[in-house]
């Protein structure tokens, strides 16, 4: 059985919810890692418009590659022959929502400095952190479909 729609939806949705645990949970809940704040620090009624602005941008993102997910996983499971195998899914959430962290981690942290994890002067130990994360998500979620190939439920 051709388990790949299977897989792409289930990390595009892993993507989009990643996104969203970041953008909700160290965006807004904690109040660090703005989009911008290693550029424009949270010091100022301006500066935290811009960094406003470019979460919701961000958050956009979000939803939009949920969506997508949303649409795969559909498409993915029409035909009354496709895989429905719950551990395939759980591990491309989490394959999703690793490579996110590495991506987001990798450019915005690291090549651009656009914001960090924490920003104090200790930053990089939070921003290898997040990186770790990330590796651990991916690992986990490729173990998962490996562990489910041939697999129904």
């Amino acid at each position: 059985m051709n388990r790949q729609p299977l897989i792409l939806a289930g990390s595009f949705l892993g993507v989009g919810m990643g996104a969203f645990v970041d953008g909700i949970v160290l965006h807004q809940l904690l109040q660090a890692h703005s989009m911008l704040s290693a550029r424009y620090p949270l010091t100022s009624v301006t500066n935290l418009e811009i960094n406003m602005f470019w979460d919701g941008l961000f958050h956009a993102f979000a939803w939009l590659t949920t969506a997508m997910g949303i649409a795969l996983l559909w498409r993915a499971l029409s035909p009354p022959e496709a895989p429905r195998c719950p551990g395939t899914m759980v591990g491309a959430l989490l394959l999703g929502w690793g490579l996110f962290n590495l991506v987001e981690g990798l450019v915005n942290h690291h090549l651009l400095h656009l914001h960090h994890v924490r920003e104090t002067s200790d930053h990089l130990a939070y921003d290898l952190a997040f990186l770790a994360s990330g590796v651990a998500l991916v690992g986990v979620g490729l173990w998962l479909i490996r562990r489910m190939k041939g697999k129904q439920a």
